[in-house]
């Protein structure tokens, strides 16, 4: 579909304007002191995290995360050295990944959660010789 150059110059109009309302990246870097990436927002916040808690980021080591590129509209940070992306507006929900990702990192921490009552019961499937068999779903014969 062609759009005429008006059409273009009203959707242009209306992202500027959007993206004027939008916080976005003015400075990026990592801290290795501290172990955290630390991203500038024109707004004057400032955000900070692990990078072990974003997608992509998880395995990196410091000297990956030295170089970081801000996206020309502030949106978008890359890190050449790994090939990865993050996108501003998902970190600033708290979306560190896509919700695949995010339901697995949740499930994999839920499942080393411990207490009391967890170890109890491991204890007692222990000595009941482990983790009761699943029973396989037996059809009805009528």
């Amino acid at each position: 579909m062609d759009y005429s150059p008006d059409e273009v110059e009203a959707a242009n109009k209306r992202a500027a304007a959007r993206l004027s309302k939008t916080p976005v990246a003015v400075a990026a870097r990592y801290d290795r002191r501290r172990g955290r990436l630390v991203i500038d927002l024109n707004t004057g916040l400032q955000i900070a995290f692990k990078p072990g808690d974003a997608q992509g980021l998880e395995a990196a080591k410091p000297e990956q995360l030295a170089r970081i590129e801000i996206s020309p509209s502030g949106l978008g940070l890359h890190f050449p050295d790994l090939d990865a992306d993050l996108y501003l507006p998902g970190l600033l929900e708290g979306l560190l990944g896509s919700k695949r990702w995010m339901a697995a990192l949740l499930g994999k921490t839920g499942g080393r959660a411990t207490s009391a009552a967890k170890a109890a019961a491991a204890r007692r499937n222990g000595r009941k010789g482990g983790r009761p068999k699943k029973k396989p779903d037996i059809p009805d014969a009528g």
